[in-house]
């Protein structure tokens, strides 16, 4: 398969990227930083393309969309939407200070990967009816399906991907293409390395990515993992909104009063 994956130099999409390296697939990553790259990557496999790109810049994100085919066979299997970032550290006091880059990463990115996915995807065909082929994929979080207290703007950045990935996967079937969106909960990368509270059920990335791969394989529209982390953010997902609010203040605001940093 030719694959794409956006932010494929860290955590859950290096975890990806090495797994799809090691199959023999294609695979083209983007990411902001090269540096970041090249020590991952030491010696570049033949069958990796890399792309210094930012996914906030649509027009270089496409140009690396394009580049990558161009070096394959034309043809876009899978692509990754796995760019994101969250907060270092979480406060009782809302931190709204990177709240315009992390929509800018999580939602204009993951939108901006989308365009130029479809774009690459579409069939040239003689009927005026559009065809797809290939299967699209967004890295959200279980964050998404709550407001978690201490990460408002990541939980509706997530919560963005989640409700945008379920409309298409029923809009764009049809087409030919197939949409999974994957929830996890604490994986062990960069990213939840800083956090300054508790992760229950904690998994490191390269079992997070083969699980991810599985779900892939399978076509599921919709991933949550781990089990245990499942069913616990289904349940309050499902709880009336006030019975929730106070399970979650009564959690925070008394049980863990001294832990997060203000």
């Amino acid at each position: 398969m030719n694959i794409f994956i956006t932010g494929g130099t860290t955590g859950i999409g290096y975890a990806l990227t090495k797994y799809y390296l090691e199959q023999g697939h294609k695979v083209g990553i983007c990411a902001r930083d090269t540096n970041k790259f090249y020590s991952q990557f030491p010696t570049i496999p033949a069958n990796l393309f890399f792309y210094e790109v930012d996914v906030v810049n649509k027009e270089r994100l496409h140009e690396a969309f394009i580049n990558f085919c161009e070096h394959t066979t034309g043809k876009l299997d899978l692509v990754i939407a796995n760019a994101g970032i969250g907060l270092q550290k979480k406060s009782k006091l809302p931190d709204l200070s990177i709240a315009r880059e992390m929509i800018n990463v999580n939602i204009l990115g993951v939108i901006n990967t989308l365009d130029s996915a479809l774009q690459m995807m579409c069939i040239q065909n003689s009927s005026s009816e559009e065809k797809y082929s290939g299967h699209i994929v967004v890295i959200a979080s279980v964050a998404g399906f709550v407001g978690l207290p201490r990460t408002g703007v990541y939980s509706a950045t997530k919560a963005f991907t989640l409700k945008l990935w379920e409309s298409y996967a029923i809009d764009l079937k049809q087409y030919g293409l197939t949409f999974t969106a994957i929830a996890p909960g604490f994986i062990d990368t960069p990213l939840t390395q800083s956090n300054n509270h508790p992760m229950p059920f904690l998994m490191p990335a390269e079992k997070a990515a083969k699980l991810i791969v599985r779900a892939i394989e399978k076509k599921k529209e919709l991933y949550i993992f781990p089990f245990r982390m499942k069913i616990i953010i289904l349940i309050l997902y499902y709880l009336p909104r006030s019975i929730y609010k106070m399970i979650m203040r009564f959690y925070f605001n008394v049980l863990k009063r001294d832990y997060f940093q203000n």
